[in-house]
């Protein structure tokens, strides 16, 4: 019996993963990087194990350490000022900050707008929560959000926002224009906003803007991030939430029924991350920024037409060129003809038609395992 929680994109990813490994593809289309982050990073959760210090339960919002790491983060990057007592909670990845959001804070009935294609996630936790989807799609190519259609979206039900910026899967970093847009409507209509911000380092061309910063948002946002993406360790799942008090709370309270704590010796090391100097936060952008610039001109030069990425692991190309009028087909056949793996963007619509022949490609390899992987796009008949 099928489960109300069953997604295509879920079942979309399993096939490709166990399509790569059966026909020795490279896998391009999960988002995890082929290399580790900072040799140190790992020597503090070797340090955490053998002292005996962090092999316990942690604090159930994370260890203090860590929870004042995040709000000076925030402080440091974004001008945010949180409380790391009251906002501040750590969560076993972005995706169970994500799950725990909106399950404290969405009753039975009541509507969540997503932006489509989203993560795949997203249509998932609003269903356990009992709420209601509602998406506002953005288009190809430009992916723009359109502010009459959030406003169409917007009934006496909605409770929430569900933002994503710097966006999975398109690569999409929203503009300021747009973030007002959010706003405007957010504080018109008193919702919450669900600010999902993990690639908040990984943006090439504009600038990341926590909506927290805008006018009447941080009092009515839950600020989503992880260390995953930023340290390159997406294995340790150590997230966090920050916003209002009574929002963290309603978060909390969710999340004990979830997980309870997350990865205690990885706590301190996250710690450490964050304080990492400068120089460590722009270095890690422009190696990403090189792949992306590497794969894209690649993917160019082999005839698909590439949509540019302003942030993110993923670049997103239009396959319709190379003869293809659908995304799933040419990635259900991709592994057999030319040993790469990639993912259709339809599986992340509600409005599959919108990204029918979109397919996403993950950037965040080493320059040899994309360079093998356009040899072989190039020696195969698409």
């Amino acid at each position: 019996m099928a489960s109300r929680l069953d997604g295509l994109g879920t079942t979309i990813f399993a096939e490709m993963s166990a399509l790569a490994v059966a026909t020795g593809s490279i896998n391009l289309g999960q988002g995890f990087p082929d290399t580790d982050g900072p040799a140190e990073i790992v020597d503090a959760v070797v340090e955490a194990l053998r002292s005996g210090t962090s092999n316990q339960y942690p604090p159930g919002p994370g260890i203090p350490a860590l929870r004042t790491a995040i709000a000076e983060h925030d402080r440091r990057f974004w001008r945010l000022a949180y409380d790391p007592d009251t906002e501040v909670l750590v969560t076993t990845g972005a995706t169970e900050a994500i799950a725990a959001a909106v399950l404290g804070l969405v009753n039975p009935g009541e509507e969540v707008i997503a932006f489509e294609p989203w993560y795949d996630s997203y249509a998932a936790t609003i269903a356990m929560a009992g709420g209601v989807r509602r998406a506002v799609t953005l288009r190809a190519p430009g992916f723009a959000l359109d502010p009459d259609a959030l406003r169409a979206a917007i009934t006496p039900r909605t409770k929430a926002i569900l933002l994503n910026t710097p966006h999975n899967p398109t690569g999409r970093v929203l503009s300021f224009a747009e973030l007002s847009a959010v706003a405007e409507v957010a504080v018109e209509h008193d919702l919450v906003v669900i600010s999902d911000e993990v690639y908040e380092h990984l943006v090439f061309d504009g600038e990341h803007v926590p909506i927290s910063t805008l006018p009447g948002m941080r009092e009515r946002t839950v600020r989503i991030s992880s260390a995953g993406k930023t340290f390159s360790f997406t294995g340790w799942k150590i997230g966090w939430a920050c916003g209002p008090a009574d929002l963290v709370a309603a978060v909390r309270t969710a999340k004990q029924f979830l997980t309870y704590v997350s990865g205690a010796p990885f706590q301190p090391a996250v710690a450490l991350a964050l304080g990492l100097p400068d120089s460590y936060f722009t270095g890690f952008r422009d190696n990403l920024l090189a792949r992306r610039d590497q794969l894209s001109a690649g993917l160019r030069e082999l005839g698909f037409e590439v949509i540019p990425a302003a942030g993110t692991y993923f670049v997103t190309t239009n396959v319709r060129p190379l003869g293809y009028a659908d995304g799933l087909e040419f990635c259900r056949e991709l592994p057999h003809k030319a040993g790469v793996v990639a993912i259709p963007l339809s599986v992340f619509y509600d409005n599959a038609d919108a990204g029918r022949s979109l397919v996403r490609w993950a950037f965040c390899k080493r320059p040899e395992v994309l360079d093998d992987a356009l040899e072989r796009l190039g020696a195969a008949v698409l």
